[in-house]
C-alpha cells in the first residue's frame, strides 16, 4: 500500500456515444433472442412415473425439454446405461466481454451430461440433485469453435450417492473442459 498522500491512479477511456451511422452504442451493438420452456413444476410431476432412461428417451423426441436446455440450446445427442451426451452450438449470448463464451456454459454442460449419465440408471420416481461440481477449463470456447458435445459417464453408483465425470469436446475431439459431479439420489417419498 502506498503512502497516505498518494492518490490512486485512475485511467479513463472515452467511448464513443454515437457511431458514424448515427446509431447510439447500445443500438449498434444490441442483439435479442427469444426462447420458450415448459413450466418446471408440472414437468417434474408428469415425469415421476418414468424411469430416468424413459425420460431421456422422451427428450430428443420433443415430448419434454428441460427448461435449462431450452434456455441454453442444449440437446440430448446420445444416452445409454451410465452414459449421456449433451450437445450445443455456442452462440454470442453467453459471451464474456473478452470475446469468449462464459465458463458457466461449459460447467452447465458438464453438470447436465454427468446428471444425464446418472439418470440413465434411476428407477421411476427417483431423482437426483448435484451436491458437488468441479470443472477445469482447458481452452476457450467461441462461436468459431462450432458444435460441442459433453460426454458424461458414471464412475460410481451407490444407493444414496452417485459420481460421474464428463469432457466437453468439439468435432475434432479437442478437449475444452473436463469435470466431475457427485449427486444425491432422491428416492420416492423424499428418502
Amino acid at each position: 500500500m502506498g503512502r497516505p498522500s498518494e492518490q490512486p491512479r485512475v485511467h479513463s477511456v472515452e467511448l464513443p456515444t454515437r457511431w458514424p451511422m448515427g446509431l447510439n452504442v447500445d443500438e449498434a451493438l444490441s442483439r435479442s433472442r427469444t426462447h420458450v420452456w415448459n413450466e418446471p413444476s408440472e414437468l417434474a410431476r408428469s415425469l415421476r412415473p418414468l424411469s430416468g432412461q424413459e425420460f431421456l428417451e422422451a427428450w430428443p423426441n420433443g415430448e419434454v425439454t428441460p427448461p435449462i436446455a431450452a434456455t441454453l440450446g442444449f440437446e440430448l445427442w446420445d444416452n445409454g446405461d451410465g452414459h449421456g451426451v449433451i450437445g450445443c452450438t455456442p452462440s454470442e449470448f453467453p459471451y464474456r466481454p473478452y470475446g469468449m463464451v462464459h465458463g458457466g456454459l461449459a460447467a452447465t454442460l458438464i453438470d447436465t451430461a454427468t446428471g444425464c449419465a446418472i439418470q440413465t440408471r434411476l428407477p421411476a420416481g427417483t431423482g437426483y440433485a448435484t451436491l458437488n461440481l468441479a470443472a477445469s477449463y482447458l481452452r476457450p470456447i467461441t462461436t468459431d469453435t462450432g458444435p460441442v458435445r459433453c460426454i458424461g459417464e458414471v464412475i460410481s453408483m451407490g444407493r444414496t450417492f452417485a459420481a460421474s465425470e464428463a469432457s466437453v469436446v468439439d468435432a475434432s475431439e479437442r478437449v475444452f473442459a473436463r469435470g466431475a459431479a457427485t449427486c444425491l439420489l432422491i428416492k420416492p417419498g423424499g428418502g
